[in-house]
């Protein structure tokens, strides 16, 4: 069962961080996307101020049953998990905070973009 949920979290996480990046691009997701990008941002400051910037309940669940997996030494964010798990490398941490903020603040700008200030055009029919 923890493995099904290891499995699980990792699935949540990787749809999650894709659809924070590239939710903004179809326009039928475009409003869900801003809202869930405001989550996201919202877990990261509002539950940051208690439980540390850049904080995640997925990661915090994920973490926990990967605990009872018997892994350790995890770090705190599953981007730098998942990137030194696939480049076999220890990259550095701030590179990986880094690399996420500014991704996702770009996803946020152009989730901005397109919700509030792109110009829509209309078909004009002959």
């Amino acid at each position: 069962m923890l493995q099904f949920l290891n499995i699980l979290l990792t699935l949540a996480h990787l749809l999650v961080i894709g659809f924070n990046l590239l939710g903004w691009i179809r326009k039928s997701t475009r409003k869900l996307h801003l809202i869930g990008a405001g989550i996201t941002l919202a877990c990261w400051l509002l539950l940051g101020i208690w439980y540390g910037i850049g904080y995640c309940p997925l990661t915090d669940w994920h973490w926990q049953v990967k605990e009872r997996l018997g892994e350790t030494k995890l770090p705190a964010s599953f981007i730098k998990y998942a990137a030194d798990g696939l480049t076999g490398e220890n990259i550095s941490a701030l590179l990986i905070d880094y690399i996420t903020g500014i991704s996702f603040g770009l996803a946020i700008v152009a989730s901005v973009y397109v919700n509030f200030f792109k110009p829509v055009y209309k078909r004009v029919s002959a």
